[in-house]
């Protein structure tokens, strides 16, 4: 029982390794597209001083009221 145990952990390990280090992975691609939007936002929000609260309390990120 325990080899058949380890053998699987080590199957699905392989398997999950994979999709974050193939080229194409399911992960790889979602990372590649969404990096761009999220850094031209987060340079926009830094450059504009918008959605930083100066009394030290968390900004709340959301749509403008």
């Amino acid at each position: 029982m325990t080899v058949e145990y380890v053998l699987l952990l080590t199957i699905t390990a392989m398997l999950m390794l994979s999709l974050f280090t193939t080229r194409g992975g399911a992960f790889t691609n979602t990372f590649n597209h969404s990096a761009p939007r999220l850094g031209a936002r987060v340079e926009k929000l830094i450059r504009t001083g918008e959605g930083f609260d100066p009394t030290g309390r968390q900004a709340t990120w959301g749509v403008k009221k």
